[in-house]
């Protein structure tokens, strides 16, 4: 991999051009956008620098959802925030052909493919740098046991439920845990979500309830584990302590806020 910390021209930072080449738009504010373009210089479970011709003057952080590959392809898992008229740009407005700017590597998590056992704990589009970390061990010869707890308020959250499914089928080592907080979707049609639906996923009887805090609250303390966590701030911060009062030592703890 290439230093992402390297300067270009004129002490300038570098970017790398890529071109959409799909919008994929799964809930009324969710979309996957993929992108080919040049090879980005980062590694799996990081986040980049990114901008867009809707905004070229706006920088957000993104954390892509494939390891770098040398064909130069990209995916981004892109939620609309309260008051995010960027995030929101993207998910309604993106179209393929557009060009996006990618840089600075940065932070991002990291996973010892010939140490314990792995525990990721994602909320929402947190799932995007833990599944470029489940890819990325794909490539391993022997990956660690690995335990994706990917959680929502309600099943229509699981954006991912078909692919998730699908991939723990594949990976003998990965097993895929399902929380939501209500068993129930909200009374509203979302049209998106409606577009999109398939028939694979995970059935009703394979979903834990309650919020992702107290479902791995309630497993202990994770001792020799190694323990990733993304999602929303305060999803994050409620999860890591619960992990800590339960015994998990905080130097097994890794996380990041989106």
């Amino acid at each position: 991999m290439g230093d992402p910390s390297m300067l270009g021209n004129g002490n300038q930072a570098p970017e790398w051009t890529s071109t959409v080449v799909g919008h994929h738009r799964l809930r009324h504010d969710l979309a996957v956008i993929r992108l080919i373009g040049e090879f980005v210089p980062f590694a799996a479970g990081q986040s980049v620098e990114v901008r867009v011709p809707q905004h070229p003057g706006v920088r957000r952080r993104f954390s892509p959802a494939l390891p770098p590959s040398l064909d130069g392809k990209l995916e981004f898992h892109v939620r609309t925030v309260p008051g995010g008229w960027c995030s929101g740009a993207i998910v309604a407005d993106t179209q393929p052909g557009d060009e996006w700017r990618i840089g600075a590597p940065a932070g991002g998590f990291w996973v010892d493919p010939d140490g314990g056992e792995v525990v990721m704990i994602a909320g929402g589009t947190g799932l995007a740098p833990m599944r470029a970390q489940i890819l990325e061990l794909a490539r391993k010869p022997s990956p660690p046991p690995t335990y994706l707890f990917v959680g929502g308020r309600s099943p229509r959250d699981l954006y991912a439920s078909d692919m998730l499914f699908l991939l723990a089928a594949e990976l003998p080592w990965l097993t895929v845990i399902p929380v939501v907080e209500s068993p129930q979707d909200p009374n509203w049609v979302d049209e998106w979500y409606e577009q999109s639906r398939v028939d694979i996923g995970f059935a009703p009887d394979d979903l834990l309830y309650g919020t992702l805090a107290d479902v791995l609250g309630s497993h202990g303390a994770f001792l020799e584990h190694q323990v990733l966590v993304c999602g929303s701030p305060a999803m994050v911060q409620t999860t890591v302590d619960r992990l800590l009062e339960t015994g998990t030592p905080p130097e097994r703890i890794q996380f990041e806020g989106l």
